[in-house]
């Protein structure tokens, strides 16, 4: 199956375009550069891990965000790197011949595969607002889980729960990690995600033969162990307190930084700033959309309204760095002044020892 959807995304990713993917996820782990040999050798291995991927509540997203990943393809990267032996999406088997490749695989890989999860999964009424093949999702996690090498849950849904535990949560859903004990669980949150975190993630995993160090929340420290807000290039306007108004004022069009107007940088963890999208190399707050901080868990409770500033952020006075020219001068004032008494203090040491020898 892996094969054939390879085919539809154009000839397979030639070497170049294969070391550049590799390196990118090296950068994006905070590797040096004399480990991407080490990655590529893991990624090239005949023994590609046999990947499940589960749908559950979700609008398809983060499958589409992957399939349109550039810079390189991390499409064509990634099934080259796996072997992506089940996906309801992309799979050309449907029905019960699907159905079937499911059960083959986790017979015939238990232990060894990966399971990738993508939406939420709901509880009330015992699960009936999610079925395939007449199976509730949850019944499918609890089949399908227990028999993986370990579970990574990428977006939002998956994660956390997504939009659709947002309140007043009529389906009860929750995410990944609030029903799965017995395993391994990476959270790779984002609404959607960032396939480069997800490459990432399976390349450490191949490489060291163990996952990646985790946060609190079960994500990826190398993708989410920094705020947004400490490395956006927006915030020295924020530290020189220069800020948005409104959308579309002279602030907005100058670039400053977007607290005012509702961005939640300085409260969600992630790397969009560094790592960004696609190979138009932006991100929101780079086109000029504050971060509304679809990784971190609730967001569509706790960050909302979006436009809203969040409470509780000390924020600089306006003007608490002053021009370049004006700095300039007082610097070049003290300093004069700094070389005027060093000049006085030597001069006056050089009297006061002349005095000292004539009295002699």
């Amino acid at each position: 199956m892996a094969d054939t959807l390879k085919k539809t995304l154009d000839p397979q990713l030639n070497r170049r375009g294969f070391i550049k993917g590799c390196t990118m996820a090296a950068a994006a782990l905070g590797l040096s550069e004399t480990m991407v040999p080490k990655l590529v050798e893991a990624a090239t291995s005949a023994q590609r891990p046999p990947v499940v991927w589960l749908h559950f509540q979700e609008c398809t997203g983060c499958t589409e965000t992957l399939l349109r990943a550039s810079h390189p393809d991390l499409a064509r990267l990634l099934l080259d790197v796996i072997s992506l032996d089940y996906h309801e999406t992309v799979m050309a088997a449907a029905g019960h011949q699907a159905e079937q490749l499911l059960h083959d695989t986790i017979k015939n890989h238990e232990g060894k595969f990966l399971l990738i999860v993508e939406g939420g999964i709901p509880l009330a009424e015992d699960g009936i607002y999610c079925k395939i093949a007449g199976k509730t999702a949850k019944d499918i996690l609890a089949e399908v889980a227990p028999k993986s090498a370990a579970v990574i849950a990428i977006g939002a849904c998956a994660a956390f729960g997504g939009i659709q535990a947002a309140k007043p949560n009529p389906t009860g859903a929750v995410g990944v990690r609030d029903l799965v004990t017995d395993k391994p669980v990476i959270n790779i949150s984002g609404c959607p995600f960032n396939p480069i975190s997800l490459l990432g993630t399976i390349l450490h995993y191949l490489t060291f033969n163990r996952l990646p160090e985790l946060d609190s929340l079960g994500r990826p420290l190398f993708a989410y162990g920094r705020r947004i807000h400490d490395h956006c290039e927006r915030r020295a306007h924020f530290d020189e307190g220069r800020f948005v108004e409104q959308f579309g004022d002279d602030f907005h069009k100058q670039g400053y930084c977007l607290y005012k107007v509702g961005c939640k940088g300085p409260e969600t963890f992630a790397n969009c700033p560094s790592v960004r999208f696609n190979n138009v190399d932006v991100w929101p707050v780079s086109v000029g959309h504050g971060c509304v901080g679809c990784t971190e868990p609730n967001f569509w409770d706790t960050m909302t309204p979006f436009y809203d500033r969040l409470p509780n952020v000390s924020i600089p006075a306006t003007g608490i760095v002053e021009d370049a020219d004006s700095v300039g001068r007082k610097v070049l004032g003290v300093t004069a002044a700094a070389i005027g008494i060093h000049a006085a203090v030597g001069v006056g040491k050089r009297l006061v020892k002349g005095k000292g020898k004539s009295e002699e």
